[in-house]
C-alpha cells in the first residue's frame, strides 16, 4: 500500500466518522424534501478508464417527461440541493468511494462516461491516476473555467503528483468552499456539457 493510499484511508475514515451526525441530518433533510433515493449514484471512468459507482447526495427532484436533457438542471435543482452543492456538502458520501479505492482525495474530477471518446490523447492522461473529490483544476478556477483549461490542470497534475501537492491542494479546496468560489459556470450552476475539443 502507497503512502499516498494510506493518506487516503486514514483522511476519508476520519472524515466519515467526524461527519456522521451530518451525513444523517442531510439524509433526513433529502429524504423529507426530495424523497427517495437518497443519493445520487452513477458511473464514472476511475483509473485507466475502470468504470465505478459515484456517490452524492441528491441535489434534484425527479424529472418530469420533458425535463431528461441537462437543459433543465437549473429548473430541477432543489434548494437544499443548490445549499448542499455551494457547500459542497453533496460530496460527504463520496469519502466511501475513497475508502473503497475507487478514488483519491486528490486528483482530476471524474466525469461522464461519454466523454471518455470526446477527449484528445493528451487530455484522456487524466485517467492515469486515480480521480479525486477534489484536484489541481478545482483549486485553479473549477466551474468558471474552459473544458481545456480544466484539462490541461488535469495532466498538469497527473505530470507533478506528489504527497506535498496533494496537501497543498486540500488546504487551498478548504479556502475555496469557506468563499464558494467557481460553483457555476457564468450563469448555469453546473458546467455545460463537453463536446470535444476542436482539433482543427
Amino acid at each position: 500500500m502507497t503512502v499516498k493510499r494510506i493518506f487516503d484511508v486514514f483522511i476519508s475514515l476520519s472524515c466519515l466518522v467526524l461527519a456522521l451526525p451530518v451525513i444523517v441530518s442531510v439524509s433526513c433533510a433529502v429524504f423529507f424534501t426530495m424523497g427517495r433515493p437518497v443519493f445520487f449514484r452513477q458511473q464514472r471512468p476511475g483509473l485507466n478508464g475502470a468504470l465505478f459507482y459515484l456517490v452524492k447526495f441528491r441535489t434534484m427532484r425527479a424529472p418530469c417527461r420533458h425535463e431528461h436533457s441537462s437543459d433543465f438542471d437549473s429548473v430541477r435543482i432543489t434548494r437544499l440541493g443548490r445549499f448542499l452543492r455551494t457547500t459542497s456538502l453533496d460530496e460527504l458520501p463520496t469519502l466511501w468511494n475513497v475508502l473503497k479505492g475507487d478514488m483519491s482525495l486528490v486528483g482530476p474530477r471524474p466525469l461522464l462516461t461519454q466523454y471518455l471518446n470526446r477527449y484528445t490523447p493528451e487530455q484522456a492522461r487524466r485517467h492515469e491516476v486515480k480521480p479525486g473529490i477534489t484536484g489541481w483544476a478545482q483549486v485553479n478556477g473549477r466551474n468558471a473555467i474552459t473544458w481545456e483549461k480544466k484539462f490541461s490542470f488535469d495532466v498538469w497534475y497527473v505530470d507533478n503528483r506528489s504527497l506535498w501537492l496533494d496537501l497543498k491542494i486540500l488546504a487551498l479546496t478548504a479556502l475555496k468552499v469557506l468563499k464558494r468560489e467557481g460553483i457555476g459556470h457564468g450563469d448555469e450552476i453546473t458546467m455545460p456539457e463537453f463536446r470535444g475539443t476542436d482539433k482543427n
